[in-house]
């Protein structure tokens, strides 16, 4: 990842740790804080639009919705859980047989496979959330149409982010590879200890990536415990 393009989220994530313990990749704290580098990817349009969402006059829940039982948030929650245990089922039972004798380009299009499986399988998450929380109450609906602007100010940024990862891990492949090339195919060897590496930084990702979702299930949870104090 390029040097101070790491965002503050990710810096420190275990994801970052991860890629700089198998790689020796350099992860410097960012030059700039957050909300600096954050105008910079902004255009006038998203401007426009965040700055409509903050400022927006709460409008009126639709009516019989904003009191929705426990029940919604536990169905809620069990989607969260569901979405995320079969994304990560998927990345640690993806254990085909490689070709010892073939380049990292199978293994970046598995990586990638995987990653637009996540993309997939998140989005419609995260949308299911924020019309639950528009639901609740007016000022969560605010909050709402906050992470929708921010998803559409961030998703490319973080797409160019998270594609620069199979390049780092490409790093690996050929270390262990120049490592041990008389057991790199074998049981044991770096092929499939690659292939640990390789779940283990998908599930990283994945981490991150369901960051936006669990924040906002965490604000039903916290806008169900606030009726009942």
């Amino acid at each position: 990842m390029g040097r101070g393009s790491l965002r503050t989220r990710f810096t420190g994530s275990a994801l970052v740790r991860l890629l700089v313990r198998l790689t020796d990749a350099e992860a410097p704290e960012p030059k700039q804080a957050f909300a600096e580098r954050l105008s910079q990817w902004l255009a006038w349009t998203d401007a426009i639009s965040l700055s409509a969402a903050l400022n927006a006059r709460p409008a009126e829940a639709a009516p019989g919705r904003r009191s929705g039982p426990s029940a919604q948030i536990e169905a809620h929650e069990a989607e969260f859980r569901r979405v995320k245990a079969a994304l990560a089922t998927a990345i640690t039972d993806d254990r085909a047989p490689v070709d010892a004798d073939a380049d990292f380009s199978s293994h970046r299009r598995r990586y990638g496979a995987r990653q637009q499986a996540m993309e997939a399988g998140i989005g419609p998450l995260r949308e299911r959330l924020r019309a639950a929380l528009a639901a609740s109450s007016p000022e969560m609906a605010r909050l709402a149409a906050v992470d929708a602007v921010m998803e559409q100010v961030l998703s490319e940024q973080e797409r160019v982010l998270l594609s620069s990862v199979p390049r780092l891990l490409e790093r690996r492949f050929e270390r262990l590879r120049q490592d041990d090339p008389d057991g790199w195919g074998r049981p044991g060897g770096g092929l499939e200890v690659f292939g640990t590496d390789m779940r283990a930084v998908l599930l990283a990702e994945l981490e991150i990536r369901l960051q936006p979702a669990e924040g906002l299930l965490e604000a039903l949870r916290n806008r169900q415990a606030s009726r009942h104090e």
